[in-house]
């Protein structure tokens, strides 16, 4: 290149001849660091953390002044027809090529102004909650609210399912790497039912525990205390049919509504039996290992060995370990006491005056779930205009035998 001109973006820097200042290779890129004999075996295992030592960080952010990357290469030796022949203009360009390339077949692999980001792992510990617990008083007792993200922002009430809480229900959700624009853009107020957080004492014999109506009452305390204009509801199962109720209630202050496996019946015969039983069990003998399958029915449905069986062993240890068996009956029996919501859509769908929630709603269930007939009941009473029902399908991907 001749003297004084300019090296373009994006080429390599020319080797020179000793004492001549004579380009002997001509410029593709320019050249970044002086490549290292580690091979790319090594960079890979440092790169996903096998070495709990590292010479230097693999990933890190590059200034200005910083060339890009450069990987060096020689032969492949894995697949020979590969390699790529080096240029043949001279003996001395390919002794002084070759002088600077390493001794292994690869160089390392240097990522340079790439960010990282892998997401959260399962997890069921307070620990790893970046949520903030506080303590609402109630004219029924005290409820544990957990807040997540910035009181600025829009907000979102979630409430739990049974033998749940805010940990075990929602953390994973809001922790998985896609639902990240939630928390940037909305503040999360976890709500609790009386007893069920993580780690919470017995509740005291005499303590009479709310109703379904009572439960959604306590949303009033929460909304005062917090100083809410209004939210968007996010419920499953029995925490659907308490956000529905409040809602009945109190439409003005609701946005929408995003609701799994909601019911809104009284409970038949079989479940009521079932679960008289369950508590029984929970009161006298703690989680049973009947209990511990009406458990696993309610939130997988039947077959669970079809599910991913690290889920299934997970919750399996949860409801065993951290579940208080005495405050999971009390909740039970006040669910299973539930009074239909008395809501239904008018067969003129001009009309806007029919008993039936008034916000828009998504109503979500699984194909699996064994509260799909009544979700479907709970579509049927909705506003068809401000109103969806989706159900999510599990499809399995089976990899051939060519494959």
């Amino acid at each position: 290149m001749p003297a004084g001109t300019s090296r373009p973006s994006g080429w390599y820097a020319s080797l020179e001849s000793e004492g001549a200042g004579e380009i002997v290779y001509r410029p593709t890129t320019v050249s970044g660091r002086p490549a290292t004999s580690a091979g790319l075996l090594d960079g890979m295992m440092k790169a996903f953390g096998f070495y709990t030592e590292r010479e230097e960080p693999l990933v890190h952010k590059v200034g200005a002044a910083e060339g890009p990357v450069v990987i060096a290469s020689r032969t492949d030796v894995v697949n020979p027809s590969l390699n790529r022949k080096m240029p043949t203009s001279g003996i001395a360009e390919e002794a002084a090529l070759l002088g600077t390339m390493p001794s292994d077949s690869m160089d390392d692999i240097e990522l340079k102004n790439i960010k990282l980001q892998f997401p959260h792992a399962r997890s069921m510990s307070r620990e790893d909650s970046n949520a903030q617990e506080e303590v609402v008083e109630t004219e029924r007792g005290n409820v544990v609210v957990a807040v997540q993200g910035n009181r600025s922002k829009p907000a979102i009430v979630t409430y739990h399912d049974l033998g749940l809480n805010y940990i075990s229900n929602f953390q994973a959700f809001f922790n998985y790497i896609d639902m990240r624009a939630l928390i940037e853009n909305f503040c999360i107020y976890h709500v609790n039912a009386p007893g069920q957080e993580e780690g919470a004492h017995t509740l005291p014999e005499d303590y009479i525990y709310p109703s379904m109506d009572e439960l959604a009452d306590q949303l009033n305390h929460v909304v005062l205390h917090f100083n809410l204009k209004h939210f968007i509801g996010f419920g499953v199962g029995v925490g659907a049919n308490i956000l529905c109720r409040y809602t009945l209630n109190h439409p003005e202050m609701v946005s929408a509504l995003c609701l799994i496996n909601c019911v809104s019946t009284q409970p038949g015969w079989i479940e009521w039996g079932y679960q008289k039983l369950n508590t029984r069990h929970l009161r006298s003998k703690g989680m049973t290992e009947g209990v511990l399958d009406y458990l696993m029915w309610h939130h997988f449905g039947r077959n669970t060995e079809d599910r991913s069986r690290d889920l299934v062993q997970v919750y399996k240890s949860y409801f065993e370990r951290n579940v208080n068996p005495t405050n999971l009956a009390l909740f039970i029996d006040s669910y299973v006491k539930r009074t239909d919501l008395n809501i239904h859509r008018d067969p003129d769908p001009t009309k806007k005056n029919a008993a039936t929630l008034k916000v828009p709603v998504i109503n979500i269930t699984g194909a699996s779930s064994p509260h799909v007939d009544d979700t479907v009941t709970f579509n049927g009473r909705l506003d068809p205009t401000n109103s969806s029902w989706m159900k999510v399908m599990l499809v399995k991907y089976v990899r051939s035998q060519s494959s």
